[in-house]
């Protein structure tokens, strides 16, 4: 099942439940990444201790486990080489590399690509290039990482591409648990924020996923006009006011996604 909860098509007959029960036992590693028993990889992936204790030797056995110093099971380095060949696979990647270096040297913060892909998991969007400024957080330094649709800067800029039906079931679906007590997590509120990027051709985001910062954001979109990501540029409010710093990159990051649409 995806991660917003909806199956995507699939052909029940070509389906192997075994294969699916070990992308289980990774999964269980994302709520938390540190070493686990057998038992916590068990309850944590819906499995019995019988069929952990199979599929953990598989993964074991061909790296994509390994084994922590207290004897648990965590998650293989190997993960990192199936990382570099999906992000030298993607076509927009390998564009979109260039063109946000020369947008860091301009703007001087942090530029982010993220993607957003409605067919499987519409309600976050996941970082995928992250060129760091002077200052970071660990997490914010991180591809991988998957921020909620509906809070993101990036999210929303996607959002307001899509039909209204589209966003209000996206914004139905989501949990709206805030990550700072600046995130806004209203509906009415956030159809206001995505009637405005719509005027405006950018978002951004004042201190809702991390405290102190400023994120803007514009969307990339594919040959239909369909978004497929964003353009990110954050920055800190000691060193910005929320109208100049908007002032200052909204041209830059709507430049950048436009070179980046197809």
């Amino acid at each position: 099942m995806s991660k917003n909860g909806r199956l995507p098509p699939v052909d029940e007959r070509l389906f192997l439940q075994s294969v699916a029960r070990a992308l289980d036992v990774l999964e269980a590693y994302a709520k938390s990444p540190r070493p686990k028993s057998l038992g916590e990889i068990a309850a944590s992936a819906g499995v019995n201790k019988s069929a952990a204790q199979r599929i953990g030797q598989t993964l074991l056995s061909r790296g994509y486990l390994e084994r922590s110093d207290d004897g648990g099971l965590t998650l293989g380095r190997l993960f990192l080489d199936r990382s570099f060949d999906y992000l030298r696979s993607n076509p927009l990647i390998e564009r979109a590399t260039p063109i946000l270096m020369e947008l860091r040297k301009l703007a001087g913060e942090r530029i982010d690509l993220s993607l957003f892909d409605s067919r499987f998991d519409d309600l976050s969007v996941v970082y995928a290039i992250r060129l760091q400024s002077k200052r970071e957080t660990f997490y914010a330094t991180l591809a991988g990482r998957r921020i909620p649709t509906f809070l993101s800067s990036g999210g929303r800029a996607c959002l307001a591409l899509l039909p209204d039906e589209q966003v209000q079931d996206i914004l139905d679906r989501s949990n709206r648990r805030p990550m700072t007590p600046k995130s806004l997590t209203e509906i009415p509120d956030i159809w206001t924020k995505i009637r405005e990027i719509r005027l405006e051709g950018y978002s951004y985001a004042v201190e809702e996923a991390l405290i102190g910062e400023i994120v803007l954001a514009a969307a990339v979109r594919n040959h239909a006009g369909y978004p497929i990501g964003a353009v990110h540029i954050a920055g800190s409010l000691s060193e910005w006011t929320v109208d100049d710093f908007r002032k200052r990159f909204a041209p830059l990051a709507i430049e950048a996604a436009r070179a980046l649409s197809s």
